[in-house]
């Protein structure tokens, strides 16, 4: 029989804006000249429940999510969000969550790791952080004249003749996450004729079951992404990456056809994934910064594409503000802001002690029940069941 949902109230306090402690640097700074020391925004919050009642097994989606980070009014788009918004909510038994909104403009997820380590270590009573925060965003600048030189499909803007037709209308969309257990993955393996990593069986899996789910015509370009580190791309500027805290990654994207997608193993997606990180060089990266001067600044698309990152090596669980490791650290739910498409990889503990990925997803209900259905029909071919984790429905009126 299934629990009832944890319901709890939360108390915020006026949300403030934390200033630097001491006057931050006036000099020009490339793409840089908004700095007004208006701090960031930060909320206290105090919430009638205590950690244990979370369960034992954290894990997304939080159907709590909503009181645990402030909504600020029109900022939706990512013009209009605060570059750093952060909620402290301390529990009734002493412990507290930490929930960050991360703009995109300012750092990608190494930058934010970056940016929390430092801020625990200044908690633990540092004078300054271990790894200094580099600016260097003059090092992704386009090249003059601008040209593009590598092939960038995903940011090929497909614009469909009936968009209500191609795009799902419903209006209810489901949180839900999958649990992959050691057992899942060998049996998933067994469906490769070739050796390949954890990321790509299950990154191609996704795809696959979510083509499947959206039943899609089979002459349908699809495509999935995934962000690649760039740092180490740059050879002789390789040093200069060393504490930067900004943007610096690609996302290549792999693109087939729904018809040949489905209509193949699950070998042919596996093969078109594990491709891609080689594509990311510092020509590609360059010819990217180029290509956003050339065609102003387009965003990757998103008809008929998902894209999959894998956190699971940041342990932000492990950061530390003086009172211990946290139980948990990661996103809070699929999607990223109005895109559905985006899914989440991270590491997760189960009832046994067993190490296990959880696979955060989102889709219109009807989307995910054949989603989940097609998981389960990969898994029996082994006889292994689903683990769907938990869900939660979001309305979008």
């Amino acid at each position: 029989m299934a629990s009832s949902p944890l319901l709890f109230t939360v108390r915020r306090f006026q949300p403030e804006l934390v200033l630097p402690a001491a006057s931050t640097p006036r000099e020009v700074k490339l793409l840089s000249d908004i700095d007004d020391q208006q701090g960031v925004m930060f909320v206290e919050a105090e919430a009638d429940v205590t950690l244990d009642q979370f369960g034992d097994s954290l894990h997304p989606p939080f159907p709590c999510f909503q009181e645990l980070l402030y909504d600020v009014t029109g900022s939706e788009l990512i013009i209009d969000r605060p570059l750093r918004l952060i909620q402290v909510t301390r529990l009734k038994c002493g412990g507290f969550i930490i929930v960050i909104n991360l703009n995109h403009i300012m750092s990608d997820a190494i930058g934010l790791k970056q940016f929390v380590n430092a801020w625990a270590e200044m908690a633990r009573g540092e004078h300054q952080p271990s790894i200094q925060p580099v600016w260097h965003r003059e090092i992704l600048m386009a090249r003059k004249p601008p040209r593009i030189t590598c092939n960038h499909p995903e940011y090929e803007q497909t614009l469909p003749s009936n968009i209500i037709k191609e795009e799902d209308t419903a209006t209810t969309i489901v949180h839900q996450s999958f649990c992959f257990r050691p057992s899942d993955i060998a049996a998933i393996r067994l469906l490769v004729p070739f050796q390949c990593t954890t990321f790509d069986l299950i990154a191609a899996c996704f795809w696959y079951c979510r083509t499947k789910a959206l039943q899609l015509e089979p002459e349908k370009e699809v495509r999935i992404m995934y962000p690649v580190n760039a740092r180490s791309r740059f050879k002789n500027n390789h040093s200069s990456f060393v504490g930067y805290y900004g943007n610096c990654i690609a996302f290549p994207a792999a693109v087939t056809t729904a018809g040949k997608l489905c209509g193949n193993s699950l070998g042919y997606a596996v093969e078109l994934i594990r491709k891609l990180t080689g594509q990311v060089t510092e020509e590609y990266i360059q010819s990217v910064a180029d290509l956003m001067v050339i065609k102003g600044r387009c965003s990757y698309t998103t008809l008929r594409s998902c894209l999959i990152t894998d956190l699971t090596r940041f342990k932000f669980n492990q950061v530390n503000f003086g009172w211990g490791e946290g139980v948990y650290g990661g996103n809070a739910r699929g999607g990223a802001g109005l895109f559905h498409g985006a899914s989440i990889i991270v590491s997760h503990k189960n009832s046994k002690g067993e190490e296990c990925l959880i696979l955060t997803i989102c889709l219109p209900l009807e989307e995910m029940k054949r989603f989940k259905k097609e998981l389960d029909e990969m898994l029996d071919s082994n006889n292994q069941p689903t683990r769907s984790v938990s869900s939660f429905v979001k309305s979008t009126l």
